[in-house]
C-alpha cells in the first residue's frame, strides 16, 4: 500500500495536547509519513519532540512524572506571568538536546503571538527550543519570551489550529486537531483513572509547599485559564471553517485540565482511538 505523506497540524490545549502523542502513533502504524507539521502550544511541544525524533523520549519523561514534581518545575518568579518557565525549559533541554528547526528532518512551524504587534509569529528557523518557548507562553501564566525583539505569548490567542502554515505544502493531505471541540457530557476516564485532580492535589500539597492561592479551583488563574480555553475554541471553530483541513481530528475542549498532567497513558489512548473512529482516515487507510 503507497504511503501517505501528510501535513499535519497539532493545535493549542494544554494538557489535552498529550492526546497528540496517541494520534502520532495511530499515523505511524497506519501507513501515513508526516511531512510537515504546523504547531501551536503544546501542538508546537509535541510535533518538536517529534520532528527531533524525541517524541518517546518526552512520553517516557512525563509518565514518570508525578504532581509533586510538576509542583517543582514551576518556579513562580515571572515577570509579566506567574511563573518564568526556566526550570522547565531547562528540563526540555535535557530531554531534547540541540536542535535547530532548518536541520530537522522534516518541515517544523511554531505558531506564537507578538503581544504588542497583535500578530502572528511562523518561527521555522533557528533553535527547536526556543520555537516551542515561544509558543507555550500561557498569557498570565508564563513569561512572556523575547524572541528577536519581539514579546511573544501562545499562539493560541490567535491562531489555536495553525493551518495556514501548511497551505503550501505539497503533501497528500492535511490533518488537523483541533483541541478545542464540543464538550463532552461525561467524563471519559472516571472508570479508569485513579487520578485526582490537578486542583484536589494542591490542595493537599498546600501545607508543605507555598504554592499561591491563585493556582487552585477557584482561582484567579484557574479562571482566566478557563476563559482562554473557551476563546480558543470559539477561535478555532471560525478559523476550521473558513480553511478546513482534509481530515479534521475534534478534541473535547473539557476532556482534561489545562495542567492534568496526570493522565498521561489515559489521553494517549484516547488519541489514538479516536483515529480509529474517524471514518475519513479509515478510508483513507
Amino acid at each position: 500500500m503507497k504511503e501517505k505523506r501528510i501535513s499535519l497540524v497539532l493545535g493549542s490545549g494544554g494538557a489535552r495536547g498529550i492526546v497528540h502523542i496517541g494520534i502520532i502513533q495511530w499515523l505511524q502504524e497506519h501507513n501515513y509519513k508526516i511531512e510537515s507539521i504546523s504547531g501551536c502550544s503544546m501542538g508546537a511541544l509535541i510535533g518538536g519532540f517529534y520532528a527531533a525524533n524525541k517524541l518517546d523520549d518526552y512520553t517516557h519523561w512525563l509518565r514518570e512524572l508525578d504532581i509533586l514534581d510538576m509542583i517543582k518545575l514551576l518556579d513562580f518568579k515571572g515577570s509579566g506571568g506567574l511563573v518564568s518557565g526556566k526550570k522547565l525549559m531547562k528540563q526540555l533541554q535535557e530531554i531534547l538536546g540541540e536542535h535547530k528547526i532548518e536541520d530537522l528532518p522534516l518541515k517544523f512551524t511554531a505558531v506564537a503571538t507578538d503581544i504588542d504587534a497583535q500578530k502572528e509569529v511562523w518561527i521555522n528557523e533557528g533553535p527547536l527550543l526556543d520555537a516551542i518557548r515561544a509558543s507555550i507562553s500561557l498569557p498570565l501564566f508564563f513569561t512572556p519570551y523575547n524572541y528577536k525583539g519581539k514579546r511573544l505569548v501562545d499562539g493560541g490567542v490567535l491562531n489555536p489550529v495553525p493551518i495556514a502554515p501548511t497551505f503550501h505544502d505539497s503533501t497528500d493531505l492535511t490533518i488537523s486537531v483541533n483541541l478545542g471541540g464540543d464538550p463532552i457530557e461525561h467524563d471519559p476516564f472516571e472508570k479508569t483513572s485513579q487520578n485526582k485532580s490537578l486542583s484536589e492535589t494542591f490542595q493537599e500539597y498546600l501545607n508543605n509547599i507555598s504554592l499561591p492561592d491563585s493556582l487552585t479551583k477557584d482561582g484567579m488563574y484557574v479562571i482566566a485559564n478557563n476563559s482562554f480555553d473557551t476563546m480558543q475554541s470559539s477561535i478555532a471553530k471560525m478559523k476550521l471553517a473558513a480553511y478546513p483541513s482534509d481530515v479534521e481530528i475534534d478534541i473535547p475542549v473539557n476532556l482534561c485540565g489545562t495542567f492534568e498532567f496526570n493522565k498521561v497513558d489515559e489521553l494517549i489512548e484516547y488519541g489514538y482511538n479516536i483515529c480509529q473512529t474517524i471514518e475519513a482516515l479509515k478510508e483513507k487507510n
